[in-house]
């Protein structure tokens, strides 16, 4: 069975000839275990996809997901000069813009006078007319990270798909292995929402004027839609649904219930319309919420991280939601950074394949991503491990 046919059967909560294994990268962990320099991974296509290939074969992974949207293919050639510090390195723009690339974490990105990139206003802001939004130094697809191009009109939360987004997928499928599925990945709506105006000011602001805040994340729901559908479109095996910190502490019960799954459920649905699978990654507390992640229609959730980053037992995520959908996580990525040995690795991915794999519909996966500084000896016992104890 290959890895295309395995994954899929997991994610229809049948059992494929045994566990596969798939975990999120960090884009550290890209930077500090791949040939490419941390800009060169961030801001081209070509190399990003070689990163994604390079990593999934050292693993012997049963996918990749391609968390980076596709970047012009010009974009460096608006670099006037990359200089390396003890930090990372800080890329200077023709247009005097500065982004800084630490070697173990992602970019940042500044206004030529050293001032962080600006934040959209809450309170002057349209939610009928985010188009304007295009020019906010910046933003481009609700990250601050890249720099604000004269002439470039692709910023802002967009409903057309600007062709080159898609480069990145064609370009790793074009690399990988044909049996190899290849994930998309979006934000949520509320991930844009955060992303926009800091999410500190966006989550008092959520509390300060509820019906402007609807506004915007039905507005920003357009966006995430479009994007998602663009790449069920162009052909990826599932999309996964970036909601990162819609979790606690971030937000309650009722919060969830009313600011993210109304949302995230037209994302899901439009995604399933497309033909494919969509699930949701949420990251630190989810225990209390599972039943209301399953009213968001997603057909997997990822991350499940265990105590003490979250509060999800994998046996009571089993016995609560398995069997309505597929589940992928809960290997604790603090005890897999900090920890010494094989056999403390193999010891506790044992202890998430005993529980997650009877009746299939489980993953073998870190919780969150996979930590930058993560030894990749670590990674390289998984896929053996599932091979001797992870068959059906």
């Amino acid at each position: 069975m290959n890895s295309r046919e395995r994954m899929a059967l997991a994610m229809h909560l049948q059992q494929p000839d045994r566990v596969p294994v798939m975990c999120q990268l960090a884009l550290g962990h890209f930077f500090l275990n791949t040939d490419f320099a941390p800009h060169e991974i961030w801001f081209d296509s070509e190399a990003f996809a070689e990163a994604l290939v390079a990593l999934q074969r050292r693993y012997r992974f049963d996918g990749i997901l391609v968390n980076l949207p596709g970047r012009p293919p010009d974009l460096l050639d608006a670099v006037a000069r990359v200089e390396r510090t003890p930090d990372g390195e800080q890329l200077t723009w023709r247009n005097g813009e500065v982004t800084f690339c630490p070697w173990d974490d992602n970019p940042y990105h500044a206004l030529a006078n050293g001032d962080p990139a600006p934040r959209a206003d809450f309170a002057t802001i349209d939610p009928d007319n985010l188009d304007a939004l295009d020019t906010l130094t910046g933003y481009t697809w609700g990250v601050y990270h890249v720099p604000s191009l004269t002439g470039r009109s692709d910023r802002g939360p967009l409903r057309e798909i600007p062709p080159y987004f898609l480069r990145a997928l064609d370009l790793v499928r074009r690399k990988a292995d044909a049996d190899v599925p290849i994930h998309g990945e979006v934000f949520s709506p509320f991930t844009h929402f955060l992303e926009l105006f800091g999410y500190e000011s966006a989550l008092f602001n959520m509390l300060d004027d509820t019906g402007k805040t609807h506004a915007l994340l039905d507005r920003l729901t357009e966006s995430s839609i479009a994007w998602a559908v663009a790449q069920a479109r162009h052909g990826v095996d599932a999309v996964l649904i970036s909601s990162a910190f819609a979790g606690g502490p971030f937000l309650s019960r009722g919060m969830y219930q009313e600011f993210v799954v109304p949302y995230e459920r037209r994302v899901t649905d439009a995604i399933k319309s497309a033909g494919v699978p969509a699930y949701t990654h949420t990251c630190g507390r989810i225990g209390d919420r599972l039943d209301l992640m399953l009213e968001t229609g997603t057909d997997g959730i990822d991350t499940m991280d265990p105590p003490p980053l979250g509060n999800t037992e994998l046996a009571d995520a089993k016995a609560q939601i398995g069997g309505r959908v597929f589940l992928k996580g809960n290997m604790d990525s603090v005890v897999l950074l900090r920890a010494k040995t094989a056999e403390e690795v193999i010891a506790h991915a044992v202890g998430r394949i005993e529980i997650g794999m009877p009746g299939g519909g489980y993953i073998l996966s870190t919780a969150c991503s996979v930590a930058p500084r993560v030894e990749p000896w670590k990674l390289e016992l998984l896929v053996p491990l599932a091979e001797e104890i992870g068959r059906y």
